[in-house]
C-alpha cells in the first residue's frame, strides 16, 4: 500500500470510506476543512492500485498528535493495512515534533483495541456515553513516540 498526503480530489471515495465504516462519519465539509485551513491537521490515504482503501488523519499540536480518524475499506479489512497507517500515522507525529500520540476508540471495538495495543498504546481514560450515535463508552488511550 502507498500512503500518501490526502488531496481535495480524494474527497469523494474518502467519504465513502468513512460512510461505510462510520455511524458518525465526517462529512466532505469536515474534511475539507482539515485540508485547507487547519495547520494542525496532518491528511494521509493508503492507494492499492490507484484505489484509496485507507484513511488517517490526526492533528499534531506542540507535543501531542491527536488522531482524530483512521479507517480501512471492508474489502481490505484484516490484511495489516491499518497497522501500516497507524505506524505511518506515528512517524508524521514524530516528525511533527510530537512525543506522544492519543487516540479515542470504542469500547465495543476490539479488534482495533487489539491493534493499538499490539503497537503500544494504552487506555489511560473511559469516557462515559462518549459516542452520541448510540452513548457508547470511549476508551482514550496513548502511546509515547518520542
Amino acid at each position: 500500500m502507498k500512503i500518501r498526503k490526502m488531496t481535495m480530489e480524494d474527497l469523494d471515495e474518502v467519504i465513502a470510506i468513512e460512510q461505510s465504516l462510520f455511524t458518525s462519519p465526517w462529512g466532505k465539509n469536515h474534511f475539507a476543512y482539515e485540508l485547507t485551513q487547519n495547520p494542525f491537521a496532518i491528511n494521509l490515504v493508503g492507494e492499492l492500485d490507484s484505489k484509496i482503501v485507507s484513511v488517517g488523519c490526526l492533528w499534531a499540536i506542540f507535543e501531542r498528535a491527536e488522531i482524530t480518524t483512521i479507517g480501512v475499506s471492508k474489502e481490505y479489512q484484516h490484511q495489516g493495512l491499518g497497522e501500516l497507517m497507524l505506524l505511518r500515522m506515528m512517524d508524521e507525529a514524530k516528525l511533527a515534533g510530537c512525543s506522544g500520540i492519543f487516540l479515542d476508540v470504542r469500547v465495543s471495538n476490539v479488534p482495533a483495541i487489539r491493534l493499538y495495543q499490539r503497537l503500544g498504546f494504552s487506555v489511560f481514560h473511559t469516557v462515559k456515553q462518549y459516542y452520541t450515535d448510540n452513548g457508547e463508552d470511549a476508551y482514550q488511550m496513548r502511546k509515547e513516540i518520542a
